[in-house]
Formats: C-alpha cells, structure tokens, sequence
C-alpha cells in the first residue's frame, strides 16, 4: 500500500485528535480547578449570609476549591442578581437565591432589567424555615388572636417594625394582614437588628422575623414569640402555634435559600455542584447547624426547584399587587 503525503497528514491529524481526547474528557472532569464564587445578595451578618457561609464551606470542600462568599446587598439584593446573570455559565459564579431577589423583587422593583426565573438555571432548594410574629415582653398580647383582634378593631392604630421594603418580613407582615383582614402601619429599617432594637424600646407594637435574627431574644426572654409563619409548629419553638393552627390556614409564609447559577452551565458542573451542596446539608453537623438556626435541609432536584419558584412568583405577584406596594 502506497501512503500518499496526503494520507499521511490525515493520519497524522487523526492520532493527534485521538490523543487529546482523554485530556479534554479529564478537563472536564477536573471541574473545579479554580476557586469559585458565590454572591450572596444581602450584607455580612445576616441570615441569609450565616447560612451561606455554613453552605459554602462544606461544598468547596468536597469540590477541593473554596467557594468565596462576595457580599452585596445594593438595591435590594438586585445588582448581585444582576452580576451573577451577566457572569460567564462556567460554574465558578454561584447565586445564594431567595424569595426576595428570585420572586418577589421583579413584582416590586420598577426598575428591575432581569428576569431571574429566565436568567438562572436552578441547582437545587438548600433550606426553608418559618418566620416568627414576636412583641415585647410587657407586650399586653398573649396571643396572636389577640394582637390581631385589637388591630381589626382599630385599623392603622397598630405598627409593626420590618428589615426593609419588600424583606421576608414585611411581606409575611403583609400577607398575615391580608389573610387575617386587619391594617397596620408599616414602619421599614435598614435591617432586623435596628427593628428589634425599637421592638423593645416599644417604639413598635410587633414584628414578624427571621428566626436567626431572634433566636437569642427569645431564648433570653426579652420577646415573646406569639406565632410563627409555617403551617405546624416549629422545632425550636414546640410551644409556639403556627398561624394556621391560631385560625388562619391558608397562611403560610418561609423564607427559603437555594443556589442558582447562570443560565446555560453545562449540565455536568451544575450537577457536580448540586451533588456537593446536597451532600453538606445532609452531613451530621451542618444538619444540626441548620436545625439551629429554624432551618430545615430539603435538597431537592433542579426541575422541583424551578417549579417552586415559578409558584412562589405568582403568589406573591398577586400579594404585592393587592397590597399596592412598589420600590423605585
């Protein structure tokens, strides 16, 4: 057999395709190779951040690179959801998603130029936990009826102190409203310290907050938890009633995190990602942690995720319009 210069260069471009083939199968599988990034859309010290850093840490080491926690709160959570949608769908850029900059800020927000149910391919729910409906100890309500009840009869009389416009709290606030049929001032602050501060001061009659923003007080007894916000009871709080068992069923409000990365990652990093995340939530000790903090693990796949999520924009679309309350 003759081999032509012709042939000869095919073969040869041919051997040296097949020999690159196990490196570009083992890049692939070297996912990461590099530290990667999770942009958490809340200041440092939160909830959010707490157990975005509890998060991160196992799943960077069982990935074999840190996953960095970049904080940044600006306009609501929506230029970290913005920076995070705009980063390249490489897998190294990661979004702490929640209620409100994933399905409650598009409702609220006039200005908002992203879309995070189109922008963001899901991995998968980290965690949710109930809020709880807390007053001052020397509070004269001992029950969440009777908070209620004195709001339904003086209407606008009651406020109630919330992290900001549009936070898990005020919308819980909000919707306990709505469900329960009372009106009560809505006093914002620049987060749940600062409101419980004024809580207790008596500067507001009640507040519905986060669970690791009052955990201590509560424990401590210088708050008096009347109800929290999931449909049962809580782990930490077995002698709180839910609202729904106070005679308000339909009520239901969490506040819930998840990651989210740009949309178009490749299928196998964001499966990577998810299998890591879902593995440290259900370790022993960062279930225990998250426990702690009201927060129940979940871990469920991408698709049941992004169902949620398109629910929980709908829902509280219709709340927010209801309520006829909006940020420039």
């Amino acid at each position: 057999m003759t081999i032509t210069r012709r042939h000869l260069c095919s073969l040869l471009t041919a051997a040296a395709a097949s020999s690159c083939l196990p490196e570009l199968a083992f890049a692939q599988a070297a996912f990461p190779t590099r530290p990667m990034k999770l942009l958490v859309p809340y200041a440092a010290g939160g909830g959010t951040d707490a157990i975005a850093r509890l998060v991160a840490q196992g799943v960077g080491e069982r990935l074999g690179q840190s996953l960095v926690v970049e904080n940044n709160g600006s306009a609501g959570g929506n230029l970290a959801t913005a920076q995070a949608a705009a980063a390249p769908a490489d897998g190294y850029t990661v979004l702490m998603a929640n209620q409100g900059p994933m399905v409650v800020n598009p409702h609220l927000f006039k200005n908002v130029r992203v879309d995070p149910l189109v922008a963001f391919d899901p991995i998968t729910l980290i965690s949710a936990a109930p809020l709880v409906v807390v007053v001052a100890p020397n509070s004269p309500y001992k029950s969440l009826a009777e908070l209620v009840g004195q709001a339904q009869k003086n209407p606008g009389k009651l406020t109630y102190g919330s992290a900001g416009n549009g936070s898990a709290s005020h919308l819980a606030t909000v919707l306990l409203a709505q469900t329960a049929q009372f009106e009560a001032v809505h006093v914002p602050y620049r987060g749940a310290g600062p409101a419980l501060t004024d809580l207790l001061a008596g500067n507001s009659d009640f507040m519905v907050t986060t669970v690791p923003s009052v955990l201590g007080l509560i424990e401590g007894g210088k708050v008096r938890a009347l109800a929290v916000t999931g449909k049962a009871r809580a782990r930490l709080f077995r002698d709180v009633p839910s609202v729904a068992e106070g005679g308000w069923p339909d009520y239901e409000a969490t506040a819930w995190y998840g990651f989210v990365v740009p949309k178009g990652t490749p299928k196998d990093v964001a499966a990577k990602l998810r299998a890591a995340t879902v593995e440290t939530i259900n370790s022993p000790l960062i279930r225990e942690r998250l426990q702690n903090e009201g927060a129940e693990p979940v871990g469920n796949a991408p698709e049941e995720f992004a169902a949620m999520m398109e629910a929980e924009s709908r829902r509280w679309a219709g709340i927010i319009k209801k309520a006829q309350i909006g940020v420039n």
